[in-house]
């Protein structure tokens, strides 16, 4: 069963959903006998290649926007911490300073 065929993302297929469509409307008994294989396997591939071609697509875009936020992500930590996070990192290294200073003496 192929996916509606008069959706935009099959423009490629277009002549290939035409030439099914003639070949259906011939004789029933034609058809029975495998007269429209050449032009169904031919529009199954077809479809196929559209359809991973759009994913394609839709990764390379859901890529972009991810980027797009994990950029903004950036900046806002920039701005909250400097560039590179150096104030994050010293007060990172000032914290473990005090935990380990303020962890108790072993006593016997």
């Amino acid at each position: 069963m192929h996916p509606q065929l008069e959706s935009k993302r099959f423009n490629s297929c277009y002549d290939l959903i035409v030439a099914l469509d003639k070949c259906h409307q011939k004789e029933y008994y034609k058809r029975i006998f495998g007269l429209c294989n050449n032009e169904k396997d031919a529009l199954t591939k077809c479809l196929h290649d559209a359809r991973l071609a759009g994913e394609r697509d839709l990764i390379k875009q859901r890529r972009e926007e991810r980027k797009a936020v994990e950029n903004k992500w950036k900046k806002i930590d920039e701005e909250e911490y400097g560039e590179d996070a150096i104030l994050k990192k010293i007060l990172e290294r000032h914290q473990a300073k005090k935990s380990v200073s303020s962890k108790p003496a072993d006593s016997k």
